[in-house]
C-alpha cells in the first residue's frame, strides 16, 4: 500500500511527544556542560567524557556560548543556571576583556601572549551581554553598555555597511580580511539585541549585512555561500586552499553556514514584519535557496549519510567530516522554513536531520553530541576534539518550539517556551 501523504497535522512540531522529547534532549546537554565552568575564570572546553583537562584554559568563545544558554536556562527556571551566568558575566568583565585597551582576548592572557581583537568573538559577547541581562543579571548591563561602545567604535563600518574583522591588541592595525563568519553571527547578535533593547537600528544594521553577504554574493553564485573577502570586499575564494580544515575559516563553501544563514533571514524577516519595517521578499526567496543548495550539495554526496563539512567551487567535498554544529543547524532551519512555508518537504528534512542526529551524534554512553564524525559517521576528531560546544546542539532543542520572532532571549522571557 502507499503510505499516506504527509499534511500539517502529522507535522512533529505541533506533537507534544516531540516537545518532551527536544526538552529531555537540551535537558541533558545541559547538565553536561555545567562541568565546563573554570574554576578560575570563565569557561573552558571539556573533553570526550566531559571532563574539564587538568590543563584547561579559559575560553572569551565558550564562556560567551555557555553564558548565552545558561541565560536561556536560568529565564525558564533551570535551577543553578543562573549563578552560572553570573560565573560568565564576571569573566567577561574580568580576565577575558582587555582592561587596557577595551575590547575581549581570544582567551584569558598567558604570559608572553600577544593576541588580536577578532569581530567573531565580540559578536559572541554581544549575544551573551543581551542573554545575560534579558535574564535578569545585574552586572549584564555594563558589559552590555561595553561591547554596544566596542562595536559602534571598532567594528561597524557604516560605509561597508558590516563588521570590519580583526585588529591588533591596541587597534592600531586592521586585518586585510572581512569574513562572512563574523558578519553571519554578528547578524544573529544584531537581531537579539534589537529585541531585548528595542532598538530598530539593529534590526536594519542585521538587514544590510544580509544583503550585502547573501542577497549579492551567495544569491548569484547558486547560493553557495563566499566565506572569504578582502579588505574591500573582494571575494577571495582560494582563502586558506592549503588550510582546508580551518575551524573558522576553512576554504571552499560551507554548507553548515547556508543552513544557517537560511534560518537568520527568517528571523530578520520575521522580526521586521513584527515591527512593522520594510520587509524585502527576497528574504523568504533566499532563505529556500541556501537551504535547498546546503542539502544538495552536502547530504549523502559521498556515499553515506551525513552533511559534509566543505566543498570547492566544482561542488567536490573537500572536508569529509561531518559536524554535530552542521546538522544542528540544519534541524533547526528545516523546523524554522516548515513554519515559514508550511512545505511538508521541510518536515521530511526535520525528521531526517534528527533520525541522523539520534543515530550518529548523540553520545549517550559518555555524554552530550560527538562533535564531529568521519565520513564513515565513526567519531573522530580532525577538525574537533572533545565536547566544546554547547550551543548549537542545545539551540536546535529550543528553535522548533518557538516563533519565528521575537528573537530567543526575548521570546523566552515573554513565556513563549
Amino acid at each position: 500500500m502507499t503510505p499516506n501523504p504527509l499534511s500539517s497535522r502529522d507535522s512533529w512540531l505541533e506533537r507534544s511527544a516531540h516537545h518532551h522529547w527536544l526538552e529531555m534532549e537540551g535537558q541533558r546537554l545541559l547538565a553536561f556542560y555545567r562541568a565546563s565552568r573554570h574554576p578560575e575564570c570563565g569557561f573552558a572546553a571539556l573533553d570526550e567524557r566531559g571532563r574539564l583537562p587538568d590543563d584547561a584554559h579559559p575560553d572569551t568563545m565558550i564562556t560567551a556560548r555557555m553564558t548565552h544558554c545558561f541565560a536561556l536556562a536560568a529565564m525558564r527556571g533551570e535551577p543553578g543556571a543562573a549563578p552560572l551566568v553570573a560565573h560568565g558575566v564576571a569573566a567577561l568583565r574580568g580576565d577575558l576583556h582587555d582592561h587596557e585597551h577595551g575590547g575581549w582576548y581570544g582567551e584569558r592572557p598567558r604570559d608572553g601572549e600577544t593576541q588580536t581583537k577578532q569581530a567573531y568573538i565580540h559578536a559572541f559577547v554581544a549575544l551573551a551581554a543581551a542573554s545575560a541581562w534579558q535574564s535578569g543579571h545585574e552586572d549584564a548591563g555594563p558589559l552590555l553598555d561595553d561591547i554596544l561602545e566596542v562595536l559602534e567604535t571598532r567594528f561597524w563600518d557604516e560605509g561597508e555597511g558590516r563588521l570590519r574583522e580583526g585588529f591588533s591588541r591596541d587597534w592600531s592595525e586592521d586585518e586585510a580580511y572581512r569574513g562572512g563568519n563574523s558578519n553571519m553571527h554578528a547578524t544573529e547578535a544584531f537581531l537579539q539585541l534589537a529585541d531585548v533593547l528595542d532598538e530598530g537600528k539593529w534590526r536594519q544594521r542585521a538587514l544590510s549585512i544580509v544583503e550585502k553577504i547573501i542577497h549579492a554574493h551567495a544569491r548569484p553564485n547558486d547560493y553557495r555561500v563566499i566565506e572569504h573577502f578582502d579588505s574591500h570586499w573582494q571575494e577571495w575564494r582560494d582563502y586558506n586552499q592549503d588550510k582546508p580544515g580551518d575551524p573558522f575559516r576553512p576554504y571552499g563553501a560551507t554548507p553548515g553556514h547556508a543552513f544557517e544563514w537560511a534560518r537568520l533571514l527568517l528571523h530578520l524577516e520575521g522580526s521586521l514584519l513584527r515591527h512593522g519595517e520594510t520587509t524585502p521578499g527576497w528574504l523568504i526567496e533566499d532563505a529556500r535557496g541556501l537551504f535547498q543548495s546546503a542539502t544538495a550539495l552536502a547530504w549523502h554526496v559521498d556515499g553515506a549519510p551525513g552533511l559534509v563539512y566543505t566543498h570547492d567551487w566544482d561542488n567536490q567535498p573537500v572536508v569529509h567530516e561531518r559536524m554535530h554544529w552542521v546538522v544542528a543547524e540544519a534541524a533547526a532551519t528545516a523546523a524554522m522554513l516548515l513554519k515559514r512555508t508550511g512545505d511538508v518537504g521541510y518536515e521530511r528534512w526535520y525528521r531526517c536531520f534528527w533520525d541522523y542526529i539520534d543515530r550518529f551524534m548523540i553520545d549517550r554512553e559518555q555524554g552530550s553530541w560527538h562533535q564531529e564524525v568521519d565520513r564513515n559517521n565513526h567519531p573522530s576528531s580532525t577538525v574537533w576534539s572533545g565536547k566544546s560546544d554547547l550551543y548549537h546542539a542545545y539551540q536546535a532543542t529550543l528553535l522548533p518550539r518557538l516563533p519565528l520572532a521575537p528573537t530567543m532571549a526575548r521570546a523566552i522571557a515573554d513565556g513563549l517556551l
